[in-house]
């Protein structure tokens, strides 16, 4: 009888499963995982570092590049914590639209999730599917910040601009490849405003997420991957500092927007989607329900701002630039305007720490000011972190194969947790 042997086996970065820049260390006894040790690292650019040598407008772009596939929901952290410290009133309006952007983005990100999931475990035509609604979110980032993804939409005070009254359309003459009749249906939801698009969207997107349940929900080889897979305690979850859809797939309700609300969640109606069982299968359906509750998010915001125009961000010319037109004409708002963008505004000495329901889990940053126009020390509280140091505890005992599915379920993105 030949001798089993234990190996070791790099698992990633190259491998496509890996997302990037994970490399596991895996030891095998046959092909069940004894223990799987984590790497990172690989992507590390030292952004809490680089924090402290730009003024704190200049930092905000990076935040769209820790989490680059939940972009907006990073700057809105670091915008709350600059306006606890600032002690800054935040238009209504602005809340709004940062809501709204806040779940898109949740919207984005689930949509990537379930894409990616779906073909590291074997089903692909859920990532086309997935991939098709990504498209007309990304347009909507685009109308309002000119980038499909590094937005830099939300500013201290407020948000950069007013939603555009114009959709964009696709230009008749920009391709070949398509017919008049087939740019003319593709441009039939975008004749109005982008609330009018967003509202469309919301009206098609039950009916797309009823097509992702009827591919995976009650499919044979999607449960036979998932289904007691990675399972993790309420007890254990807790004390591995999980967060969002991990913390609540093991059946613990808790979300930040619920039980620490911040912007104006406190005055919309929506659930919380909680597991039972604590495996891949539950956060599966956990993250599905939640494109759900965030579709009647964003229909509540869309109603809400159509009949409450209003400012978008704060008169406060110390934080927020005047109006281009004003800055054309007075000395006074010339002088602020230059100000702003050449030095900056100095945030008072004190620290603080603010914390969003971020599509992964609870988004935090702590930031320490001594008095200047950047910021003495910025530590991010990536929720990824927490997720991937449980990693080995998921995966030992289960099979080769079963790693793949773990990785997934964990929804990892690798900016946030290398910084």
């Amino acid at each position: 009888m030949s001798e089993i042997r234990n190996y070791t086996l790099n698992f990633g970065p190259q491998h496509p499963a890996a997302h990037g820049v994970l490399r596991l260390i895996l030891e095998l006894d046959g092909e069940v995982v004894e223990r799987a040790d984590p790497h990172v690292g690989l992507l590390h650019r030292g952004t809490e570092k680089l924090a402290e040598t730009k003024h704190y407008l200049q930092s905000l772009p990076y935040m769209d590049r820790l989490d680059y596939v939940s972009m907006m929901s990073n700057e809105h952290a670091y915008c709350m914590v600059l306006e606890k410290m600032l002690n800054i009133e935040v238009p209504e309006r602005a809340q709004y639209i940062r809501v709204m952007f806040d779940e898109i983005t949740r919207i984005l990100n689930h949509l990537m999730w379930l894409g990616t999931h779906g073909l590291d475990v074997g089903a692909m035509a859920i990532f086309l599917y997935a991939f098709r609604d990504r498209e007309d979110l990304m347009d909507c980032y685009e109308a309002v910040s000119g980038a499909r993804m590094h937005a830099a939409y939300y500013r201290p005070g407020g948000v950069y601009r007013d939603l555009p009254e114009q959709m964009p359309k696709f230009a008749t003459d920009a391709t070949k490849y398509h017919s008049e009749e087939e740019l003319a249906a593709l441009n039939d939801n975008r004749q109005g405003s982008l609330l009018d698009f967003i509202e469309d969207f919301t009206k098609r997107f039950p009916t797309n997420i009823d097509e992702f349940e009827t591919l995976l929900t009650d499919n044979r080889i999607w449960k036979q991957r998932l289904v007691g897979i990675g399972v993790v305690t309420p007890e254990r979850a807790l004390q591995l500092g999980m967060t969002g859809p991990m913390l609540r797939g093991s059946g613990i309700e808790w979300d930040l927007r619920k039980k620490q609300p911040y912007a104006v969640y406190d005055k919309l109606d929506f659930d919380i989607p909680v597991g039972k069982e604590g495996d891949n299968y539950d956060r599966y359906l956990v993250r599905v329900e939640e494109m759900r509750q965030s579709n009647r998010i964003i229909k509540q915001c869309v109603k809400w701002l159509r009949e409450n125009p209003g400012p978008v961000i704060t008169t406060d010319h110390k934080v927020a630039p005047p109006k281009r037109t004003e800055m054309k004409e007075g000395m006074e708002q010339l002088i602020h305007h230059f100000k702003l963008f050449s030095e900056g505004f100095t945030v008072p000495e004190g620290e603080a720490y603010a914390a969003v329901e971020h599509p992964k889990g609870e988004f935090g940053i702590y930031m320490v000011s001594d008095g200047a126009n950047k910021p003495y020390r910025m530590k991010i509280r990536a929720p990824g972190f927490a997720h991937l140091s449980a990693f080995d505890e998921m995966v030992r005992g289960h099979m080769l194969a079963d790693v793949v599915s773990v990785i997934g379920t964990q929804d990892i993105v690798f900016g946030e947790i290398d910084r």
